[in-house]
């Protein structure tokens, strides 16, 4: 297998937030993935400062510097998109501790299946810094829609830079997540941008307490209540993907949350993993053979056209 080898030197950041301008952000050739006619395809990674204003529910107006990974391969001239996005921790240390959000292995995955994929770091996580636009209150009184909301305009903004590029086909785009991210995917869904066609959540849900009340979530009613008024919007097909050892949201709570969407009139599909070692929640990233069979079928069923 041909291997190319290129580093580029750093990519545009347009109106870079002073707090952030220590940061390099580069554009890395990586794992070449087939080589025909002498030409090698190599998975390109490009780092991207995206400057966003997000109109908080109870902050006003917020604006920040968004990073965001894209890895696409470097022969094609117009892929589809996909942008995925990160979970929550339970602490703000660990939230902090996120560094630049990557999900490299599954990102791949996808460029193989022909996507672009956009991988950003939200504000308050990691490298993005910033306030915590999330955070939704006290486990007894979860105020869920506002960290949804916050979290879904930044989705919607990378949304608009990825359809505003000219090697992305605007209107075949996919929203995914894991955990948090997965339920922000299905709030994208309630009211989807141009070009998005389809969204899948990962594990999705909220106030998970793993170590201290494994499968029992904080405020799982207003949980019920958030995702049935997604679904009364909801009409673009959604997947779900949970494992029944889910020690952040339970086996029977992610069901309820589905049902009161489909209920509320959403589109979508549940599909039950397989239980993983000992808390399934990461099987986004650590049991990937379990979910993928069903993933491309939802994909293809969705009118994408997949590379393999």
């Amino acid at each position: 297998m041909a291997h190319r080898d290129a580093i580029r030197f750093p990519c545009t950041a347009p109106r870079l937030h002073p707090a952030r301008r220590h940061f390099a952000w580069w554009m890395v050739a990586g794992l070449a993935l087939s080589a025909t006619g002498g030409a090698a395809a190599a998975i390109v990674e490009e780092a991207v400062m995206l400057p966003v204003t997000i109109q908080h529910q109870e902050r006003g107006e917020v604006r920040h510097d968004l990073p965001v990974m894209v890895f696409r391969d470097d022969t094609r001239t117009r892929a589809p998109f996909v942008v995925l996005g990160h979970g929550r921790a339970t602490t703000p240390a660990a939230n902090a501790a996120l560094g630049q959000a990557r999900y490299t292995a599954n990102s791949r995955y996808l460029v193989a299946l022909g996507f672009t994929v956009f991988v950003p770091t939200r504000i308050g996580y990691g490298v993005a810094g910033g306030p915590d636009l999330e955070f939704s209150g006290d486990c007894q009184a979860k105020r869920y829609s506002v960290g949804y909301d916050a979290a879904a305009q930044q989705t919607r903004a990378v949304v608009a830079y990825a359809r505003g590029r000219r090697d992305i086909d605007a209107a075949m785009g996919l929203v995914m997540g894991q955990s948090y991210g997965g339920t922000t995917a299905i709030a994208i869904a309630a009211d989807p941008p141009d070009g998005v066609r389809a969204a899948v959540n990962f594990a999705g849900g909220g106030g998970g307490r793993p170590t201290t009340h494994p499968g029992q979530p904080c405020s799982p009613m207003a949980l019920t209540h958030l995702f049935a008024g997604y679904g009364a919007t909801a009409r673009i097909p959604t997947l779900w993907l949970y494992a029944p050892n889910d020690r952040y949201m339970g086996e029977r709570l992610p069901r309820d949350w589905f049902d009161a969407f489909l209920r509320a009139g959403g589109a979508g599909r549940f599909v039950a993993l397989p239980a993983h070692g000992e808390d399934g929640h990461a099987s986004f990233t650590r049991n990937t053979d379990a979910w993928r069979p069903a993933f491309e079928t939802f994909l293809r069923a969705s009118g994408f056209q997949l590379a393999r």
